[in-house]
């Protein structure tokens, strides 16, 4: 048989490349992912959380500020930063209500993606906590703060209107 006949596999999960033709196999189980990475160089980060501070780094070369805080700098590639605590005044630019949840975020109640543009001019993707979504509108004021992620019980950040 020709690797460009589609041949029918009853007893296996293999299906078929739509424009190459080429057999694929399609696991029909549920891979969970989870990973750890490093954060030495940003321990500070999460130090400023538990504080209930929210941290950015700038470079001491080129003056860029980084939110998620970065170890070294991607404009020019060095690796003198400085920690910088973020006020946490921002705007709303645009949202979005996320209704399909993946698997992991089921057990969430619809909730608020958001983008936020910061007084110190970078933008911020997260959580809005907003009671009655009716009342976002972009320009809105808000508040970028540390907040504890339930039922998982970890801090993290997230907007709340201004």
């Amino acid at each position: 048989m020709s690797s460009n006949e589609n041949k029918d596999y009853e007893t296996m999960p293999i299906t078929f490349d739509k424009k190459l033709g080429l057999p694929l196999w399609k696991d029909v189980r549920t891979l969970p992912i989870k990973y750890t990475i490093a954060i030495s160089k940003i321990r500070e980060f999460f130090d400023g959380l538990e504080e209930g501070r929210i941290l950015a780094t700038r470079c001491k070369h080129c003056g860029k500020l980084y939110f998620p805080p970065q170890a070294d700098c991607p404009n020019c590639r060095k690796d003198d930063m400085e920690w910088v605590e973020l006020s946490g005044e921002a705007e709303l630019e645009t949202y979005t209500i996320i209704k399909a949840k993946p698997k992991t975020f089921a057990h969430y109640e619809d909730y608020v993606l958001a983008i936020g543009k910061l007084k110190e001019g970078i933008k911020v993707l997260a959580w809005l906590r907003i009671k009655d979504q009716k009342e976002i509108r972009v320009g809105m004021k808000m508040r970028l703060v540390v907040a504890k992620r339930m039922p998982e019980g970890y801090l993290t950040y997230e907007f709340v209107p201004a």
